[in-house]
């Protein structure tokens, strides 16, 4: 969605674009023609719409006196990112006021509009709601500054990514932009065409492609380091320091070992000189390739495979090393070819690490180069707590997370962030110790926290997301308190298999979990045998799979479960605080107060994504019910807890997993009295209630199995029965396999064998209060 001033002033047809002014000195005029003409794309080949249209101008003042609001018609709620534009010149604001008004409540920006004008800029991501709403889903530019006078610009606004809408060859590519080459999404971003995009007579776009990233680094930082065609073009005149263009190579190694990582820069430019237009030497190239390749490989070694192949330092004419008049290398990370390195591509973890480890390598280049110390953000935090208290406020706890690769990660104070009900988040607020208390929670809604750590090096990514509420009076009387444990956390690839004949990714088996939303994913592999050599694009060999997923996008692990599960709470009169597992097992007394604990499990499993020959770092991660769980589970019904416990493979990984041990089993079997009857048990996602309690109210209900934008797919649900007593509940309807059961004895106790969040959402609340009848 783009709002363009243009079309409110010239034809009306903008109704989310309103202007203000108190005085006559702060009117908003039609200014220079200089800015977007959004128009009706889509566009023809090398059309710019940037330049095509107008803008409306006003000056500067040190008090709010004029604005300018742009408020989309939102088409379904969600998150989307917001891109703003201007037109730039000598006399701009240096700090124009731009504020988002968003679901969460307002953020602002200052944004200098003296450079970077004429294409769209990222401002971040934020909630809104379907529809219009002038208060909570628009985007407003305000006149106040620091100094009166500046002239400022308001020209267009971008609510979300698109599909693609350059034409070539009488169509679009019918894919949304984010999976567009480099060349159609420059010509959308407004650059020059014979300078940056078109490099080839539009004859090649597969040439222009590659050769038109450099060329965009040279125009936004303009002359005298400008594009090769034209070093002394004004550009956009952003500082860029670094150019890096990522790739992964081809090549084949054997079963055992990775390609590894090959990093390549240019020792001369596309003009054939060996110094940057502003005399630098370009061997800076080479001591960024160094410390970049440096920097990666000992990651991974560290923490993936201490094997992990160093390939050289190659000095090569490739386009992208090349053309940036700035020091820039390509990194070739790992083979696409090679089964081994693909398995490690399909980890999540493994790419948030690289991916730090090339963040952390760019800082400490330019550390180096400009002389000065450098601090390296901290990683998230660990052990979380969101504990109702007696007074109804929440109390926050948590704990700084350790990273032994870097002394300088360092947490020195944090960041809380709150969300109430389904809106978006705040802004955050600011404290220097590991706990913190909130105000009174109001009655029958929900509040969600999460929390970074801080440092002078930045801001970590998020915790978990926890959440707590008190339940409305007359519900209260009348129900209880229960302690909501994300034990959730796994993120990884999917399952491998390796033979002679048969390798590749067994998404059929287990298809891993992505982190957060993966949009990166394609469709199931379909060849699996090593000698498939490549043939043509539409037959590639070994590794090739199917596309029927290239334009969706894959829920993962959001770690925002805890919400769901309380919204289901709290309707059947239920109050609610959370914590992470490693937060309920480092407090023991966490769940004084509470009358039951429910352990979110989702598809946690105990999995080996390294090298199996390494032994240090061949621990299984993600287990369902590590040692210390078993410990605190084993001592809470021990005191006569009530536990309602779902996830996908809540009995095959303590009891079938090659992982597993005597005291898992043990632990199986007589804490959680169950016993494992199959997994994979179950394909439709529909579940028949047995009891006659429940299936009074819901008689059968569904989960979630297939490609769903809400939430993840339950592959591979666990059936199930239980021991000692205990009674099956709920079976599967494809083959009436028990599905859960429950045990009341000196504790209470549900186990489920698919995870309780991805039911249907119409259903959660019913079938949580059969649950909760049954555990009184």
């Amino acid at each position: 969605m783009v709002i363009d001033n243009d079309d409110a002033v010239t034809t009306g047809k903008s109704p989310g674009f309103k202007q203000w002014s108190a005085t006559k000195n702060s009117t908003w005029i039609n200014g220079d023609s200089c800015g977007l003409h959004y128009g009706t794309p889509p566009y023809p080949a090398n059309f710019n719409p940037f330049g095509q249209g107008g803008q409306l101008t006003t000056r500067t003042d040190t008090v709010i006196s004029a604005s300018v609001k742009w408020i989309p018609n939102i088409p379904e709620s969600g998150d989307y990112a917001v891109y703003i534009t201007w037109c730039a010149t000598d006399s701009s604001a240096t700090d124009a006021h731009y504020r988002i008004l968003h679901a969460g409540g307002t953020t602002d920006f200052r944004v200098n509009q003296r450079i970077g004008g004429n294409t769209w800029q990222y401002l971040g991501k934020f909630r809104f709601s379907a529809g219009y709403d002038a208060e909570k889903g628009a985007v407003e530019l305000l006149n106040d500054a620091s100094r009166g006078g500046q002239n400022l610009s308001a020209d267009a606004v971008r609510f979300g990514g698109g599909m693609g809408m350059v034409m070539r060859k009488g169509r679009t590519s019918g894919r949304p932009k984010f999976v567009e080459g480099s060349r159609y999404y420059l010509q959308y971003m407004g650059m020059p065409d014979t300078l940056v995009y078109n490099l080839n007579d539009d004859k090649n776009d597969y040439k222009d492609d590659y050769q038109s990233r450099g060329e965009y680094a040279n125009y936004l930082n303009g002359a005298p380091a400008g594009p090769t065609n034209h070093r002394d073009a004004s550009g956009l005149g952003i500082p860029i320091d670094i150019s890096m263009a990522f790739h992964t190579d081809a090549g084949i190694t054997n079963p055992d070992t990775t390609v590894g990582t090959l990093m390549i820069y240019s020792l001369t430019g596309t003009d054939s000189t060996r110094t940057f237009p502003n005399g630098m030497s370009r061997l800076a190239n080479r001591d960024l390739a160094d410390v970049l390749q440096s920097q990666i490989v000992r990651d991974i070694q560290m923490n993936f495979d201490s094997t992990w192949h160093r390939r050289h330092l190659m000095d090569a004419l490739y386009s992208e090393a090349a053309r940036p008049n700035m020091p820039g290398v390509l990194l070739e990370l790992l083979s696409h070819q090679n089964f081994t390195d693909m398995k490690f591509a399909s980890d999540p973890a493994f790419r948030f690490d690289v991916a730090r480890a090339i963040y952390k390598g760019m800082l400490k280049y330019l550390s180096f180069q400009n002389n000065r110390a450098y601090i390296v953000q901290p990683l998230p935090i660990k052990k979380f707590e969101a504990n109702l208290t007696d007074s109804n406020t929440v109390l926050l706890k948590w704990k700084p997370e350790y990273d032994p690769l870097e002394l300088t990660a360092v947490a020195k104070s944090y960041r809380i962030y709150t969300r109430m009900g389904e809106t978006g988040f705040d802004n955050g607020i600011a404290v220097a110790t590991t706990q913190f208390e909130t105000q009174k929670l109001e009655p029958g809604k929900i509040y969600a926290f999460r929390v970074t750590a801080v440092n002078k090096g930045g801001e970590s990514f998020p915790s978990a997301t926890l959440a707590a509420a008190i339940s409305n009076e007359l519900k209260i009387m009348r129900a209880g308190t229960a302690l909501i444990v994300d034990g959730f956390d796994r993120v990884s690839g999917p399952a491998t298999m390796a033979y002679d004949k048969f390798q590749g990714l067994a998404n059929f088996i287990d298809a891993g979990v992505p982190d957060g939303i993966d949009i990166n994913y394609t469709g199931e592999q379909y060849a699996f045998d090593p000698s498939e050599i490549f043939a043509t694009n539409a037959f590639p060999g070994h590794g090739a799979s199917f596309a029927n997923e290239e334009l969706l996008t894959s829920p993962g692990n959001t770690r925002d479960f805890v919400f769901i599960h309380g919204q289901a709470l709290l309707h059947n009169g239920f109050a609610f605080g959370s914590a992470t597992r490693d937060g309920w097992i480092m407090d023991s007394s966490l769940t004084r107060g509470y009358d039951l604990v429910d352990l979110i499990l989702g598809e946690q499993r105990s999995v080996v994504n390294r090298q199996a020959f390494q032994t240090k770092l061949n621990s299984p991660r993600f287990e369902a019910f590590p040692t210390m769980l078993q410990n605190r589970i084993r001592k809470y019904c021990q005191g006569g807890g009530r536990l309602l416990i779902s996830g996908a493979y809540v009995a095959s990984d303590p009891l079938k997993s090659p992982f597993g041990d005597d005291d898992s089993r043990d632990f199986g079997k007589n804490v959680l009295k169950m016993v494992w009857v199959s997994d994979h048990a179950n394909r439709s996602g529909n579940v028949v209630l047995t009891d006659s309690a429940m299936a009074s109210v819901l008689p059968s209900l569904a989960f979630n199995q297939g490609q769903n934008r809400e939430i993840y797919a339950v592959e591979s649900p666990d059936a199930l029965r239980g021991s000692q007593g205990a009674v099956t509940i709920c079976r599967y309807g494809d083959n009436q396999f028990s599905a859960g059961y429950f045990y009341n004895n000196s504790y209470g106790l549900i186990v489920l064998g698919f995870p309780f969040e991805t039911v249907r959402s119409d259903q959660r609340s019913i079938f949580m209060g059969g649950l909760l009848n049954a555990l009184k």
